[in-house]
């Protein structure tokens, strides 16, 4: 039976649709040989490339969903790779063999938060789907005074650039001052949009938390840059929002489940082994394997001047005299003439 390539490659874990779809117009994607098509079949014994490169393709009995929730913090971005070298949100995730992690949509680089992945595409790309309409929930910081009817008005709908929009729900969650908390609802996830909407009254944003994706909500002590995989209960909730089968499988054993405490603990350590490697003056709870192997002096220099240290704390030795006999310290060596002319010989003073 023949599905289409991009359904295919999403289920196999490759990337969600909406990415796959734009790899696949770009060209990047072969089958058997030829330059694929958006929207072609294939069947099972195809050769499918990206970018000249083989790729894995799976049956929907073979893959298992796995599903991560993941606590981002300011400043990683949520791409693969980045140019200038900054932290992604992929790499503090735990590597795979055979598939690869796939984001239920994004989050801005000033943003913190619940931020999910699945290695199932067909999941992300129908979690992301607004015509599911799932409820996202952030907590949110705004500076600027906050009037009933901004909060009307932000609930009814406003004009942005890409349409309108507007906060399903709105509440009040305290602060002082020019500073307040609010809790806000959307059920979409377009760029910035919750940023936009607080902009639209003239106020601005200067904190924002994604707290909730569905009924998934960010647990409590899972610290930032750290993840938890969701129960086998958790996963099929996600599918039955978006209508896919149910899951079976899945890769935590109940039997040897970790307590919350000890799987955030090790995410603790693990993430301040990596600030360590980042800034080697932080301290750690234990320090990596590598990091307690003595430094190796491979520089040259380096040698000399250890050996210049080392001739400098040995003794120095003092000259011996013709006879052999080594002086005591702080005596002279040897008599002056002076002192041989004055002295009489042992004749003289037999004699007298």
């Amino acid at each position: 039976m023949s599905e289409k390539l991009q359904k295919v490659l999403a289920r196999s874990g490759h990337g969600s649709r909406r990415e796959l779809e734009s790899i696949i117009a770009a060209g990047r994607v072969s089958v058997n040989g030829q330059v694929a098509t958006l929207g072609e079949r294939i069947d099972t014994n195809a050769i499918v490339r990206i970018d000249g490169r083989e790729v894995n393709i799976k049956q929907p009995e073979d893959v298992v969903c796995r599903v991560l929730m993941y606590h981002k913090p300011e400043g990683e971005l949520c791409t693969r790779r980045d140019p200038e070298g900054r932290p992604t949100v992929y790499d503090r995730l735990p590597r795979m063999q055979g598939a690869r992690w796939v984001a239920v949509g994004r989050l801005d680089v000033n943003t913190s938060g619940l931020l999910l992945f699945t290695t199932d595409g067909e999941l992300a790309n129908r979690l992301m789907h607004p015509g599911h309409e799932i409820e996202r929930e952030y907590s949110v910081r705004v500076f600027g005074e906050v009037t009933d009817a901004m909060m009307r008005k932000l609930k009814q709908g406003v004009q942005l650039e890409d349409g309108p929009a507007a906060f399903k729900e709105i509440k009040r969650g305290g602060g002082e001052g020019m500073n307040q908390w609010f809790r806000v609802v959307l059920t979409e996830g377009r760029n910035r949009e919750v940023r936009r909407l607080w902009e639209s009254q003239g106020v601005q944003v200067s904190r924002l938390i994604r707290v909730r994706y569905g009924n998934i909500k960010l647990e409590q002590g899972l610290p930032q840059s750290g993840w938890g995989e969701l129960s086998l209960k958790d996963i099929n909730y996600l599918r039955d929002l978006v209508e896919l089968p149910e899951e079976t499988r899945t890769f935590i054993d109940p039997r040897q489940g970790e307590s919350r405490q000890k799987r955030y603990s090790r995410a603790r350590r693990i993430n301040a082994q990596k600030l360590q490697q980042r800034t080697p003056g932080a301290k750690v709870e234990e320090a990596a394997p590598e990091q307690r192997k003595a430094p190796r002096k491979n520089s040259r220099r380096d040698q000399q001047r250890d050996q210049q240290r080392d001739q400098q704390r040995e003794p120095q030795r003092e000259p011996r005299n013709p006879r052999g006999k080594t002086p005591s310290k702080g005596k002279p060596s040897s008599r002056s003439n002076a002192d041989k002319k004055r002295k009489p010989s042992g004749r003289q003073r037999t004699r007298s």
